[in-house]
């Protein structure tokens, strides 16, 4: 089983309730209301897309956090993208 503290990353993000500004990175549909990746003003990404259960699956799931489901080729485009900045 994964678990939240086998993966715990220290990011020196600001904490979750400060403003964030949000760029898509890539997109299945380009508008926003599908699996999208956003980059954030704070170096870090957002990933927009389906929630999945956490008790259908063996990952221990901590409060405020979700699963969330995304295409392959949406995430395979925003690290291109993210590439190309470097």
């Amino acid at each position: 089983m994964t678990t939240h503290k086998e993966h715990a990353v220290t990011t020196g993000a600001p904490p979750a309730t400060a403003e964030l500004r949000l760029t898509p990175l890539a997109s299945q549909c380009g508008a926003g209301s599908c699996p999208t990746v956003y980059g954030t003003d704070r170096a870090t990404l957002v990933v927009q897309g389906y929630v999945v259960a956490g008790e259908n699956t063996d990952v221990d799931v901590p409060g405020g956090e979700q699963l969330v489901e995304i295409p392959v080729e949406v995430l395979l485009a925003a690290a291109d993208k993210i590439r190309g900045q470097a």
